[in-house]
């Protein structure tokens, strides 16, 4: 996906999350996120777009922590929400192809990987809020959704704190069914090591996969469904290590 696909999914989504939330109310449980109620959704992702805007607009060239959450609630809270979305996508819309601040994944440009972070922090957090209102999810693209997958395969975990690790080596692939995209991830007692191989030959045998459509690949691997949810085919064990191991936490 390319940067304006990328601020077009987060201006969307942002709009469903805030939606979903106000139908719910902000007391009400979070499933996917059993420890919150909407209200510390909001209160984070709203933290989370005004601290990524921040390194857009001042370009600041070094990490900055977050600004904290707020102490509102109610529709003070959604309303805040609202506004903080707002200004994050018009940052990343006004923003210079050439922008230069602090990123901590790889990606083509600044301006590139916050567009995408921020795309795929508020889907999955959309998703949160969904699963607090009820009822039928909105769709998650299957361009977005591989994107995702890819994100979080190749980058998140390709990190040196990625918690997924095995003392012998494994081997887990990763497989759309609705469009090629299909991944080999290495476990072994270092970071997982992700390579993707749409449309070439894969890398041989592994001891597990997993298949189902891109959008629930994507929703499985950031734990908001579970793995029943998709076919497990061979040793399941590492499909249980990345289930236990895989969550990515505000720090």
């Amino acid at each position: 996906m390319e940067i304006t696909g990328h601020i077009k999914s987060l201006a969307a989504e942002g709009q469903l999350l805030a939606a979903a939330a106000h139908e719910a109310g902000t007391d009400a449980p979070v499933p996917t996120c059993p420890e919150w109620r909407v209200r510390d959704l909001l209160r984070h992702t709203g933290m989370v777009h005004r601290w990524a805007t921040a390194f857009v607009v001042e370009g600041r060239t070094s990490y900055h922590p977050g600004g904290g959450e707020p102490d509102l609630d109610g529709p003070a809270l959604i309303g805040w929400f609202r506004e903080g979305h707002g200004l994050l996508v018009d940052a990343l819309n006004n923003a210079p192809a050439g922008l230069a601040c602090w990123s901590f994944l790889p990606a083509p440009s600044p301006l590139a990987f916050w567009a995408r972070r921020q795309a795929h922090e508020t889907t999955i957090h959309r998703v949160d809020a969904e699963s607090a209102r009820g009822g039928r999810p909105s769709p998650v693209p299957a361009a977005h959704a591989v994107d995702g997958i890819d994100e979080l395969l190749r980058g998140f975990h390709a990190r040196p704190r990625s918690r997924v690790r095995t003392s012998a080596p494994r081997s887990l692939r990763v497989r759309a069914t609705d469009v090629d995209a299909c991944w080999t991830v290495h476990l072994s007692p270092e970071p997982p090591r992700a390579a993707r191989a749409d449309g070439a030959p894969e890398e041989g045998p592994v001891d597990c996969e997993l298949t189902a459509s891109a959008e629930e690949l994507y929703l499985t691997l950031w734990n908001r469904l579970p793995l029943a949810a998709i076919t497990v085919t061979g040793d399941a064990e590492p499909a249980r290590i990345w289930r236990e191991n895989s969550g990515v936490t505000w720090s």
